[in-house]
């Protein structure tokens, strides 16, 4: 214990020295760095603190330092969180890299493929995307159709991807493709490769948001070095499970890490709603914030108390699931309560005549709704519980 409190010290005062001023204010959408290639830093401060925070392994502290990070244990990784939280310090990198695909590659990826991809990933060097789904294969992700073909001294991959988050801005691309066309779920292989090279095609799809945050993704004859397939042949389909938990565990947390300036549900109240004696007026109003906050609360406090059973290797198998459905479903009623509270003030998409805040307030709203479709359905996270969970037959 007094070891541990001996890094929070520490690291409490290297965040106090090292965290610009600027980046201790809430993070704006366009203000969020995502690293890569082609990254723009519209803070200037942003790249001195990521730079500054990956010299120090922070971007992924429980990483091997050998791999980017600073080896920290649970229990220190929490209190850097906690004292990161303490001083409101920006979040200096978002990264599927660092949510999805670096726990794959630590698991099942080779020496090699994690020297050369994971300390990238931990300096935001490389900016990742996700090929999984396809227009024929959504929740059935099995049925996926793109084919990698071996071609002697390289692969030969062709078909297409839906729903790629971001694939117009990323570097490279992890990528379930179909290597054996005589059985189903075996016949997956789990393949990286540049989003750079020739036959690679992105096409944004705008949301009813208003924002391009997904994209349909083409491959022509692309070719790929056969260093580039992680886990074996036909192996895939284990490593896309797995990534599919640590995914559904990152959108789980979507309401309580991201949401640009838009304040909490209960700031929101105090703003807009009458108060009598330092509390909301409506009594169901009142009611219906104070206990999403409790459940926001206990829903952290779940998430940090799996955290811990995860280390000791007592956790459920279903978490990733549960957390993915409560804490969509979660996000989805929060920003129907702070649309109630807000009013019409909320309904503002552009105009003089709404602040910035309430614009951004009516489009996190709408793309609040894709929480529960993307990363698989609440109905598939449902299924899932009943079957693992509950024991409950087909």
């Amino acid at each position: 214990m007094q070891a541990l409190e001996e890094f929070r010290a520490e690291a409490r005062a290297w965040l106090e020295e090292n965290c610009p001023p600027a980046m201790r204010t809430p993070l704006p959408d366009e203000e969020r760095v995502w690293g890569g290639r082609k990254a723009t830093f519209k803070n200037p401060d942003s790249k001195l603190w990521l730079e500054r925070v990956a010299a120090r392994g922070w971007t992924v502290p429980t990483w091997p330092v050998e791999y980017g990070g600073a080896g920290l244990d649970a229990d220190q990784a929490q209190v850097l969180r906690e004292e990161m939280a303490r001083l409101k310090c920006r979040q200096p990198l978002a990264s599927f890299g660092i949510w999805m695909l670096g726990p794959v590659l630590l698991k099942y990826g080779s020496e090699a493929q994690k020297r050369e991809h994971l300390p990238k990933i931990a300096r935001g060097e490389i900016r990742w995307c996700q090929g999984y789904s396809e227009p024929g294969a959504g929740s059935d992700l099995a049925s996926l159709k793109t084919r990698c073909e071996d071609q002697g001294d390289h692969y030969l991959i062709n078909g297409q991807k839906i729903w790629t988050s971001y694939a117009n801005y990323a570097d490279w691309i992890f990528c379930l493709v179909r290597t054996d066309t005589s059985t189903k779920h075996n016949g997956i292989s789990f393949i990286l490769f540049d989003m750079a090279s020739a036959g690679v095609e992105t096409r944004p799809i705008t949301l009813i948001s208003g924002a391009s945050v997904f994209c349909e993704t083409f491959f022509t004859d692309v070719r790929v070095p056969k260093d580039n397939l992680v886990g074996g042949l036909n192996q895939g389909w284990t490593i896309a499970k797995e990534l599919l938990q640590h995914e559904r565990g990152m959108i789980a947390e979507i309401g309580r890490t991201i949401g640009g300036t838009v304040p909490p549900v209960d700031v929101v109240a105090q703003h807009y709603l009458a108060e009598e004696d330092g509390r909301i007026a409506e009594p169901a109003l009142r009611d219906a914030v104070a206990r999403h906050v409790m459940k926001d609360r206990a829903f952290g406090l779940t998430i940090r108390r799996a955290a811990q059973e995860s280390e000791t290797g007592t956790a459920s198998g279903g978490l990733s699931s549960m957390f993915k459905y409560y804490g969509t479903e979660q996000n989805k009623a929060k920003f129907e309560l702070i649309m109630k509270c807000a009013g019409h003030n909320a309904l503002g998409w552009a105009g003089e005549g709404f602040s910035d805040q309430e614009i951004e307030i009516c489009r996190t709203w709408l793309r609040s709704k894709g929480n529960s479709i993307e990363g698989g359905t609440s109905e598939v996270q449902l299924n899932v519980i009943a079957k693992r969970v509950l024991g409950l037959p087909d």
